[in-house]
């Protein structure tokens, strides 16, 4: 009889734990549900506070300590560098759509200039160079923009289509910012709350995890993003200098190859092309170097961000670029390099088990210090 009291006992014990799973995973799948809209804004926000959380606790501490004002500088701040440049430069894009298709199919009707004095004068090459050139003038430039010309406006409006709705961008972009403004104001909080819950699900080492991540968000933020914003800037720079046209638009591309660790070579070397095609071999020559340092500095600067946070192989900053744009969209280019080299940085810590035990940083710190 004792015997099929426990029984029953242990089964009631088990429906009640199943049914207690099922709860459990019907409300956190609800909840994911609900916020999905907006979990892009939520994931891009907790990156730049975690990667810029240092910075804002030293603006407070020079602001007389007031919290309200730190984060109003850098909600200021994120307005200034990401909202207004990402959608000036989509907007371009948008409202001069019909400009570049136009532009585009101009190219069938170009006709090459005849190659500059200097060209023939250049040691050992210059005969060849010659030769080169007038081949490409007499056959390639036309042969190519007459096959390229149909395809150039269909691509652009594919581009347009991908990018999306402006006005929709635009209240991501802000909500990012919102959120970011939030999450400065609260950060200790959610801190401890995000590190008792690495303490419940698995003990020291779940919250040695939560500060790894944080370490690992802040590495991508600053060898990745930085380095991207740092290097297309200076490339931008030189493009306004030299006068090429569609600044803006070479600009946003150039910034989102960085942030696919293809660099500004590929835009800056059609500039330089260009230059000298149109008969400019002054600026060209400048461009040139410009090209050179600018397609050179992140050897060095990369190096340098990374450090602070965590190496980060090639290839998964890579996919993550490629896979957040597919899933994502344009914010997936932000997020998917995160959520890889954490998932990463995690798991080689899992795999390796002690090395965890020493991920850890200053506890008085949201995650990532």
């Amino acid at each position: 009889m004792n015997g099929w009291v426990k029984m029953v006992e242990n089964q009631r014990d088990i429906t009640r734990g199943v049914l207690a799973v099922l709860f459990i995973v019907a409300l956190i799948g609800s909840s994911i549900w609900i916020l999905r809209p907006f979990l892009g804004a939520i994931v891009w926000a907790a990156t730049i506070v975690v990667a810029t959380w240092p910075l804002m606790i030293s603006l407070q501490v020079w602001l007389w300590g007031s919290r309200a004002l730190a984060v109003t500088v850098m909600t200021l701040v994120l307005l200034c560098v990401l909202v207004v440049p990402l959608t000036f430069a989509i907007g371009t894009i948008v409202s001069n759509v019909d400009e570049f298709v136009a532009w585009a199919k101009s190219l069938a009707t170009f006709k090459a200039p005849a190659p500059p004095e200097w060209l023939a004068n250049l040691p050992l090459v210059g005969s060849k160079a010659i030769e080169l050139w007038n081949r490409v003038a007499a056959v390639g430039i036309q042969e190519v923009t007459v096959k390229a010309a149909p395809y150039a406006g269909a691509f652009i409006r594919w581009f347009v289509a991908q990018v999306g709705n402006v006005g929709l961008l635009l209240v991501e972009f802000l909500l990012t910012v919102i959120l970011a403004a939030a999450m400065y104001a609260n950060g200790e909080l959610a801190t401890v709350r995000l590190v008792r819950f690495g303490q419940r699900l698995g003990g020291a080492g779940g919250e040695n995890a939560v500060w790894l991540a944080g370490q690992t968000i802040r590495g991508v933020a600053l060898g990745v993003v930085v380095t991207a914003l740092a290097q297309t800037l200076f490339a931008a720079l030189g493009l306004v200098i030299a006068g090429v046209p569609f600044v803006a638009v070479l600009t946003g591309a150039m910034f989102l190859l960085s942030i696919a660790q293809i660099g500004v070579v590929p835009v800056l070397g059609c500039a330089v092309a260009w230059l000298y095609w149109t008969g400019e071999p002054a600026l060209g020559t400048f461009m040139l170097v410009w090209t050179i340092v600018a397609g050179t500095m992140d050897n060095f600067l990369r190096p340098i961000l990374i450090k602070r946070g965590a190496d980060l192989p090639l290839l998964l900053v890579f996919a993550g670029v490629v896979g957040g744009l597919l899933a994502l969209g344009l914010i997936g280019i932000f997020v998917g390099p995160v959520i890889l080299a954490v998932a990463d940085k995690l798991f080689t810590a899992w795999i390796d088990g002690d090395k965890l035990e020493d991920a850890t940083d200053d506890p008085q710190q949201p995650a990532g210090e």
